[in-house]
């Protein structure tokens, strides 16, 4: 007999280990922008698995992609070249202008592979003292002991003991920054835009400002484009908005389009920081997870879907500053870049309370920090579905504020 989604959360209450809140539904199927659970209902995703399904759900090119991969080759382990991941890595050098490819399978790996490059480039040089990395608070870089230490939120970092070798300093002052330098300083690593921090952006200057003081010291500028990158902020690399360029990126969610892969971009003058036995992972770079990341770029290309992000996180962006100005007794301000946008709630409301309320009307979104609602759709999401999530924010703001909840 079939388990029916209440058996099945009932199950997943019972078995899984208890270290998310999931809401009691279970997603079942998928396409474009919208999901359905196992009753039948139909949602809108707008958080897009947290801004990975870059091409939105069952996107035909990436479904026949990994068909097709399946049936060749999934996984022969890094101790061999595979095809896809070769031409992958030529195409990222191509696309960022930057010069190697060491791949990992998600995010926060590719931020501790960064963070060690940037440790190590230094030591190999002489100067073994020069490990301290400077982060920014209300970062998240994510939940490895590594990635968490450079995390600017004690919330994340609470009970893990002693993360040792990070100082954070304000996101967005260069004066504190430049007060933070030192000898021992190996590395700065900055998110172009604080995603999980609110979808907070730095003031004008602050990136530019950030590479001249690291080509000053020597310190590597690690820049962490996991959320921001593969063109989710109307470009495909979000620090090109500023005009500079990383000596290390890290990328990964939207890369595969809901296939686990994540990659260090890197100038050839760091090529030879992490040699052969220093660093390594028996998944990354497989031949599945490179075709499929292939795939979403060649999607990205043929269908100009970074222009179009611009183009469509500009026109959502409109939507959620009228809603702004229509709530101002509930919304402090909206605030983004392409589609990552957020509508920054006042006080008087709580987040996960709006994103429950939201969901039941049909619409997914995430609480991304303390205050605000997160807005990530697919990059190909359509007007006509965008409109249909405005409406729905709006309408669920009437009935919050006039009390009517249900």
């Amino acid at each position: 007999m079939e388990d029916t989604q209440a058996a099945l959360v009932e199950a997943a209450s019972q078995y899984l280990y208890p270290n998310y809140r999931q809401p009691p539904l279970i997603l079942s199927q998928g396409s474009g922008s919208e999901v359905w659970d196992l009753s039948g209902k139909r949602y809108l995703d707008f958080y897009a698995g947290i801004a990975v399904s870059s091409l939105g759900h069952s996107h035909p090119r990436l479904t026949a992609v990994l068909a097709d991969q399946a049936v060749r080759l999934l996984h022969v382990s890094n101790y061999f070249y595979n095809e896809p991941n070769i031409r992958l890595a030529r195409e990222l050098c191509q696309l960022t202008g930057l010069d190697r490819a060491l791949f990992c399978n998600s995010g926060t790996e590719a931020v501790e592979a960064m963070l060690k490059l940037g440790r190590r480039y230094h030591f190999d040089r002489g100067d073994r003292e020069r490990y301290r990395v400077i982060a920014f608070e209300n970062s998240f870089h994510g939940r490895t002991m590594g990635a968490l230490a450079v995390t600017g939120q004690p919330k994340y970092r609470d009970g893990f003991g002693p993360l040792a070798g990070v100082t954070h300093v304000p996101y967005g002052d260069i004066d504190a920054a430049i007060g933070a330098m030192g000898d021992d300083v190996a590395a700065v690593i900055v998110e172009p835009i604080q995603g999980e921090g609110g979808v907070a952006l730095p003031p004008p200057g602050f990136l530019a400002e950030l590479r001249a003081l690291c080509d000053r010291s020597g310190a590597l500028l690690l820049v962490d484009e996991v959320q921001t990158g593969v063109g989710r902020t109307g470009r495909f690399l979000a620090c090109e908005h500023a005009g500079i360029q990383p000596d290390v990126v890290a990328l990964a969610k939207g890369l595969g389009g809901g296939v686990p892969v994540g990659v260090v971009l890197s100038r050839e003058a760091y090529a030879q920081a992490l040699p052969p036995g220093s660093h390594g992972s028996t998944f990354a770079g497989n031949a599945l997870a490179s075709a499929a990341a292939l795939a979403v770029l060649e999607v990205l290309k043929e269908g100009d879907l970074v222009a179009q992000a611009a183009k469509s996180g500009e026109y959502l962006a409109r939507g959620l500053a009228g809603i702004a100005t229509r709530h101002s007794d509930k919304i402090r301000e909206s605030r983004g870049m392409g589609l990552l946008q957020a509508l920054v709630l006042r006080e008087s409301l709580v987040p996960s309370a709006v994103v429950a309320l939201l969901r039941d009307a049909g619409l997914l979104v995430t609480v991304a920090g303390s205050d605000a609602v997160r807005f990530s759709p697919a990059l190909n999401v359509s007007t006509a579905h965008i409109d249909e999530a405005l409406d729905i924010v709006d309408r669920v703001l009437i009935r919050y504020r006039t009390g009517d909840d249900g």
